[in-house]
């Protein structure tokens, strides 16, 4: 095995790995074996065919994809172990290029990202503008009714007409030019009127509704709709409404005090609220020196990032939001139809998050080496306690549930102790 590496931007290398006929001769028969009950030739019985046979039948080309994919997952990992290449996040589809394939030679090039080298700038001592620590009537009046929503009830109505607010539960399916298009159709769909969701014009023209009803939505779709064939067009929507959700919420006073709180009136229960605001504010306030204190570590670090890291990291946002929609009922192309995006834009939207993530955690880690931060055993049990006491679960069940990589949480606990202590050296400038 012959291997060569070069550097890319962007810290990435290229990796190319060239074998020779006793690799590619053990990998053709590997994919022989495990291709010739596919192949019916007269005169053999299935499974049994020489390969010889299949090659004179079909060229001798025909295992060769299967061939290139078992040279590459025998030899890969061990090429970038031998050049000891410090590969950072997975290969992805595009960066496995075959360049040669023959009985002879295979030659194949992989773009490997890198861990980041990171420099680090100004990390202690940073300016940071927080907001006062104080609670304002507003703030209590907003935390009142927040609550009195939480002990509000939702109750399903016959003959009310849909208002604004409500939420209604509805079949429906999109025509174009008489023709219901793909991914247009919904059952028992829960739509909050006036949450803006669906396509411009389509919740208001439900309101004044009823249950029961069924009616047609005449829409258009927007000139930057991501769908080529909709944009720009008139679309009708078959709507048959099932039910209608209303929310009645109970009035703020002495009365919603005692049922809520262990206070008689009112007045005191806003006393004890803004005790409650002014330690939220507090817990807040230090989470926000935290995240502040590392946004500016990292604005003053130097890191590159490579691409192959950062679609990793959105990879993950996508499909953890597409397992949010189906848990509504929602496929995720279906939401982006209905919101007029196609998947690049949508993922354009996570990237910015990515970036900051990684580069927040590559930039603690540094910080954590250069400060030479260690986590304890004791450090470690600590953090088990802490996580019993604020899920109430028992510490055996934490112990189980995150002792299973001990290194890891290790790791974890170093990078908090970091951003623990950018806050600690930070100085505090409070808004006016």
């Amino acid at each position: 095995m012959k291997t060569n590496v070069e550097l890319l931007e962007n810290n990435q290398v290229k990796l190319t790995v060239e074998v020779g006929e006793d690799i590619i001769s053990k990998a053709i028969n590997q994919a022989y074996e495990s291709m010739k009950k596919d192949f019916n030739v007269d005169g053999f019985r299935k499974g049994k065919v020489p390969r010889q046979m299949i090659e004179k039948l079909y060229g001798p080309e025909v295992f060769f994809n299967k061939a290139i994919d078992l040279i590459i997952d025998e030899t890969l990992t061990k090429a970038i172990d031998e050049n000891n290449i410090d590969i950072i996040a997975r290969l992805r589809e595009n960066d496995l290029v075959v360049l040669e394939m023959s009985k002879e030679k295979a030659k194949y090039e992989a773009t490997i990202a890198l861990r980041p080298a990171v420099t680090l700038g100004e990390y202690k001592n940073l300016e940071i503008e927080v907001e006062p620590l104080d609670v304002t009537n507003e703030e209590i009046d907003m935390y009142l009714n927040k609550e009195a929503e939480k002990n509000s009830r939702s109750i399903i109505v016959e003959d009310r007409i849909i208002e604004p607010q409500d939420k209604v539960f509805i079949d429906f399916e999109g025509f174009v030019d008489g023709e219901a298009f793909k991914g247009g159709k919904g059952e028992n769909y829960g739509l909050v009127i006036g949450s803006r969701s669906f396509i411009p014009g389509f919740e208001d023209q439900l309101i004044g509704k009823k249950a029961g009803d069924e009616i047609e939505v005449s829409v258009t779709f927007p000139e930057e709709y991501h769908a080529e064939d909709l944009k720009g067009k008139p679309a009708i929507f078959k709507v048959k409404i099932n039910e209608v959700e209303v929310t009645e919420i109970p009035a703020i006073d002495d009365e919603f005090a005692a049922d809520v709180s262990e206070f008689d009136t009112l007045q005191e229960f806003k006393e004890d609220v803004r005790k409650t605001l002014l330690e939220q504010k507090e817990k807040s306030r230090t989470t926000e020196l935290q995240n502040k204190a590392v946004e500016n570590a990292v604005e003053n670090a130097t890191l590159e990032l490579p691409p192959a890291l950062i679609e990793e990291n959105v990879d993950r946002s996508v499909q953890n939001f597409a397992k949010r929609m189906e848990q509504q009922g929602l496929k995720i192309q279906q939401y982006l139809q209905f919101a007029g995006l196609d998947m690049e834009k949508f993922r354009e939207n996570f990237r910015p998050e990515a970036i900051a993530q990684i580069s927040s955690s590559f930039v603690l880690e540094k910080i954590a080496e250069v400060e030479n931060f260690v986590v304890s055993d004791e450090e470690v049990e600590n953090h088990f306690k802490e996580m019993s006491r604020l899920y109430n679960m028992p510490i055996e069940q934490v112990r189980q549930a995150l002792g299973r990589n001990i290194s890891m949480l290790k790791e974890d606990l170093k990078l908090q102790k970091a951003a623990e202590m950018l806050a600690a050296t930070a100085k505090i400038i409070e808004k006016k």
